[in-house]
């Protein structure tokens, strides 16, 4: 079977994918094209569904319900997610008087500061281009998510708010729900369950061939050191990655619940419009 999959241009996707993209793990029931497009395009995409296989925000579930969860592939913090930063120290009431660059309307970072300060003045821009426009002064503080996690202080910007940190706080210890890959229900249950083995086995496939997966993960570093590369790689490809279980199937749930009763996601429906977690 022909499926086209999108994953985003970041070294833990690949990371899980190399397996899969490299031909490392073979299936007899597909044939893979990869589509690579940043996170917020991937989300749009699968509002009218275009790709077969598609990673998207855990956020983006609200607007996506010809869609079904897949257990494998996740990205999940443990810990540790998104963060805001700045040239300099804030309060939090300043920080709610901010205009905040985010990453894109639809990415779960966006949905969870909303949950932890409530609503306030934003921008969207590419997520890469964060940074620099807080260096800059262009906006006040910048929503940074990715491998810009770790890497403000080399920028010249400073941390104000650690999202996954307050998450951690706030639910007793959950996973932060970040990233998911969703696949088209209408090619059924079978065929669903089917191919999320078959991502489980290429995220297992680089977990135990990490130099080779981290070399092919290195051409998504946008010039990032390895170190640092593998440092986020080893993040976000955790064991909830391999497969979410309980604490990652609560932590959506726990999500769209606070969204709910903050009245925070716009388009929410009960269930997470419909979408389920494949069993």
């Amino acid at each position: 079977m022909d499926i086209t999959v999108g994953h985003t241009p970041d070294s833990d996707d690949a990371f899980m994918f190399y397996g899969m993209f490299t031909g490392k793990v073979s299936s007899r029931d597909f044939t893979v094209t990869h589509v690579i497009e940043d996170i917020e395009k991937l989300n749009r995409k699968a509002t009218n569904p275009e790709l077969d296989v598609t990673a998207v925000s855990v956020h983006a579930c609200a607007y996506i319900p010809g869609y079904t969860i897949l257990r494998s592939g996740g990205s999940f913090g443990i810990g540790y997610g998104p963060i805001v930063t700045a040239k300099k120290q804030m309060s939090i009431d300043e920080i709610k008087k901010c205009k905040i660059a985010i990453p894109g309307k639809m990415t779960s970072a966006f949905l969870l500061l909303q949950l932890m300060i409530g609503k306030f003045d934003y921008v969207e821009m590419n997520f890469s281009d964060i940074p620099e426009a807080v260096k800059k002064g262009k906006v006040d503080a910048g929503l940074v998510i990715h491998e810009t996690q770790l890497s403000y202080e080399q920028e010249g910007n400073v941390k104000i708010l650690d999202v996954g940190e307050w998450w951690d706080k706030e639910t007793g210890g959950l996973p932060v729900p970040l990233g998911i890959n969703v696949m088209k229900t209408s090619l059924g249950e079978d065929t669903i369950h089917k191919f999320d083995k078959y991502l489980q086995a290429s995220i297992e496939y680089g977990l135990k061939n990490l130099d080779d997966a981290l070399e092919y993960a290195m051409q998504y570093s946008r010039g990032k050191p390895r170190e640092l590369i593998e440092k986020f790689v080893k993040m976000y490809v955790n064991k909830v990655t391999i497969n979410m279980g309980d604490k990652g199937e609560e932590s959506i749930r726990r999500v769209f619940e606070m969204a709910k009763q903050k009245n925070t996601c716009t388009r929410f429906q009960t269930k997470y419009s419909h979408q389920v977690i494949i069993l």
